[in-house]
């Protein structure tokens, strides 16, 4: 039989990198799959499986699955991992594919895992502040059910309305709230997961606890939140829960004349020591490509708009919002207005939620996940602008300002292999421009496949090291999503 092993110095995704003496063909994974599971649960048809084998990273490459697996239990995947383990044949979880980096790409010979069936949520506990959920359920639909009982669950990427727990946790995703009330993995207190290794391949574990305390033990489940797969397929998520939101949130929207003059804004806002609910950045390419599309009425006379929200109720809300309002004209701003009209304020935040899909409609993008001090921002977005003089590029800007988290967006000519080979090459010059601000090359969509290098350049070689060998020791065959991160 064969086995792939991508190591951390392997090259592209699916490469093979050593082969046993034996063949394993398609036909013996197909036959071993359907064993134990239900004919509708496996895929083969060519077209149906390319379409499962790759996120929203269309310039991220992707491998040929040898088949796909829509699981609906945790047995199921169980039987997939130890079928695949038994094989040596690479294991790829996903959810809904909306991610950016290509990490739930297939690689060459492997099998597709869909959670996104396996969609409930399992138990929703107002009196502890917890819900229980499976990995296919969708941001969106966990936050609506969690809302019947006065609850909330903050975390919320711009793909929320379509993208799976599972996929944040697999990222550990952030959104427009993270500024305020943290990521996915501030909220993740347990899991369960298939693993293998140091237990069977196909053992089922459970990490983590329900209480809002605990030191027992190495924290695994903060290991396996945002490790995209490499170290197990996460079956279930015990999320911590915050009671509903109290209030009129307040809107405080600045204009710029000048991208960096935003940014300093931003630098402004947290010296002073404040901290919005949410704090977001267009710039006025994102904004036309908005406004094109879906015709939401928003001006786009601005170089680059700064959207804050304020969620502190009453009097202390409205001093926060002066505050925030202050600091964007004492930078600058061309106007600078607050509302708390929530159908004007709900259009330029949606808005800010439909930029990435606008921006694809006008060709191939290249997208960007930096992050960097807050206070580096200012000094990030005149880089940006840099690179893109000095490679003949254009790059849009969106942003989580508010916690340095920015995606520039490279943009590119339909079928222009010059403009790709510009685009790849500013892609990679981003990265060292964060690097360099002390910085980081992923703030929340994952390693995948388009930032591999990239880490290994960030991260310090004792720290690869270390990495290296946890996963080895968690997954000795390396079968869980080889060649990511």
């Amino acid at each position: 039989m064969f086995w792939y092993a991508v190591s951390a110095d392997a090259g592209r995704a699916g490469e093979r990198v050593s082969a046993g003496a034996g063949v394993t063909t398609p036909a013996m994974v197909v036959e071993a799959l359907s064993r134990e599971l239900p004919g509708d649960r496996l895929v083969v048809d060519p077209d149906v499986l390319a379409a499962m084998s790759h996120d929203e990273a269309e310039w991220a490459p992707a491998g040929k699955a040898v088949a796909g697996v829509r699981a609906r239990s945790e047995a199921e995947v169980q039987h997939v991992v130890r079928s695949c383990a038994g094989l040596g044949v690479p294991v790829v979880p996903r959810g809904a594919g909306t991610g950016l980096s290509g990490g739930a790409n297939a690689v060459s010979g492997c099998v597709v895992l869909d959670l996104s069936r396996m969609d409930q949520v399992l138990e929703i506990d107002p009196d502890n502040l917890v819900c229980v959920v499976q990995p296919g359920a969708v941001n969106n639909d966990v936050k609506a059910a969690v809302a019947e009982h006065g609850l909330w669950y903050p975390p919320d990427p711009a793909s929320a309305p379509w993208s799976t727990i599972g996929g944040n946790v697999a990222t550990n995703a952030g959104g427009l709230c993270c500024l305020k009330y943290g990521v996915t993995r501030d909220y993740v207190l347990g899991l369960r997961a298939v693993v293998g290794g140091p237990v069977a391949y196909g053992d089922v574990v459970r990490l983590g606890r329900r209480t809002t305390k605990g030191v027992a033990g190495l924290d695994m489940v903060g290991l396996f939140v945002g490790s995209e797969g490499t170290l197990g397929v996460v079956t279930e998520v015990t999320l911590r829960l915050r009671p509903a939101p109290a209030g009129i949130p307040r809107t405080i929207v600045g204009a710029f004349g000048d991208l960096v003059a935003s940014g300093e804004a931003v630098a402004q806002i947290t010296r002073r020591g404040l901290t919005p609910a949410v704090l977001e950045l267009l710039d006025r390419f994102c904004l036309q490509a908005v406004e094109d599309w879906k015709h939401l009425g928003i001006g786009t006379d601005a170089t680059a708009l700064l959207l804050a929200r304020v969620d502190t109720p009453g009097n202390s809300g409205a001093a926060e919002a002066d505050a925030i309002a202050a600091a964007m004209a004492d930078v600058g701003a061309m106007w600078v207005e607050q509302s708390t009209d929530d159908i004007e304020a709900e259009a330029l935040f949606e808005a800010r939620r439909l930029a990435y899909p606008a921006l694809e409609r006008l060709g191939p993008v290249l997208t960007e996940d930096i992050c960097v001090p807050r206070s580096k921002v200012p000094a990030m977005l005149a880089q940006i602008g840099a690179i893109a003089a000095r490679n003949d590029v254009h790059i849009a800007t969106i942003a989580h300002a508010g916690d340095g988290n920015l995606h520039p967006l490279i943009i590119t000519p339909a079928g222009d292999a010059a403009a790709r080979i510009a685009a790849q090459a500013a892609f990679e010059q981003l990265l060292d421009a964060a690097i360099a601000l002390d910085g980081t090359v992923t703030g929340e969509h994952g390693v995948g496949i388009l930032k591999r290098d990239g880490m290994r350049r960030e991260l310090d070689p004792g720290s690869l090291a270390l990495q290296t060998a946890v996963r080895r020791t968690l997954d000795p065959l390396q079968i869980f999503n080889p060649g990511k991160g």
